[in-house]
């Protein structure tokens, strides 16, 4: 794909990977519809890239908000040729201890949100013929003590896309999925700050489920995911060995070996998260409140 004169709409555009890949895009000449939750960021960006290019505010669990995102960026740029379902939250603490509501909120943002996203978008997608691709993580591939909020919506990302791409490839829409292992964002750096025992437990683990990726690698990752239509992208490509190995990391062995690992640490992530009073990172419970009712 030319990405040159391309529509492309990206959820969570308002920093971290969905702010530096808009900036890629529009280096590569496409039109960008930037979505998010912080107007003046977007707003700030949508500058930054240059005229041809618009955003709007919208909240990926309501649907009214984000079917107006999506009408609002269709009207200004004409169609829609990419979408990145980008947006996404993590949540910590473990299973007995994390707020209910933020487990629920991150599910409802990483998962339910990829499907509003891609139920809104897919119209103008089949017109274009265009590509999908939608944001998971390695998450998704191994067991994410004291992140299961964060674990299981990303786990449901990924059979998510592989359900869509059966079910539009006659459409001629295409659709990737994008495995990331720890990418230096906020979401990353938040959690590090917050939480002792969660740096304690990236130390702890295997390579290259510890190492770090600039955001600049992983949009450059993503800008070959576009340009191919890749069905996958893993960020760093050794993350695309988790997808072969998955029944040793889910073997018993390995339950056995990361219990005794985690044994001193999840006690100790469960103290600092009651200490902390919330189970997100402060720009998350700041952006905006989990729905009731």
């Amino acid at each position: 794909m030319d990405l040159a004169g391309k529509q492309v709409l990206i959820t969570g555009a308002a920093r971290g990977i969905g702010a530096t890949t808009a900036r890629d895009l529009a280096a590569r000449g496409a039109r960008l519809a930037l979505v998010g939750l912080e107007p003046e960021r977007l707003q700030a960006l949508a500058g930054e890239l240059g005229t041809g290019h618009t955003w709007a505010t919208a909240d990926v669990t309501d649907g009214a908000e984000l079917d107006a995102a999506v009408a609002s960026s269709v009207e200004v740029l004409g169609g829609l040729d990419v979408v990145v379902a980008n947006a996404g939250i993590a949540s910590f603490g473990t299973v007995r201890t994390i707020d209910p509501e933020a487990f629920a909120r991150t599910v409802d943002v990483n998962l339910t949100g990829v499907f509003r996203t891609v139920r809104a978008t897919l119209p103008h997608l089949i017109d274009s013929r265009g590509y999908v691709l939608v944001v998971s993580s390695m998450a998704a591939l191994v067991p994410t003590m004291g992140f299961s909020a964060y674990g299981a919506s990303k786990a449901g990302v990924e059979a998510f896309a592989d359900a869509l791409r059966i079910e539009v490839a006659h459409l001629g829409v295409s659709v990737g999925c994008a495995h990331m292992s720890w990418i230096d964002t906020d979401m990353v750096r938040d959690a590090e700050q917050d939480l002792t025992a969660f740096r304690t437990m990236r130390q702890r683990l295997p390579w290259p489920m510890h190492s770090t990726t600039s955001v600049e690698e992983c949009s450059a990752a993503f800008m070959r995911a576009i340009e191919r239509r890749s069905r996958r992208v893993n960020v760093p490509r050794a993350v695309g060995l988790h997808h072969w190995i998955r029944p040793v990391v889910h073997s018993r062995l390995v339950d056995v070996v990361l219990a005794r690992s985690t044994s001193g640490v999840l006690p100790r992530l469960e103290t600092e998260t009651a200490a902390l009073g919330r189970s997100v990172s402060e720009k998350v419970a700041a952006l905006r409140p989990a729905r009731k009712g």
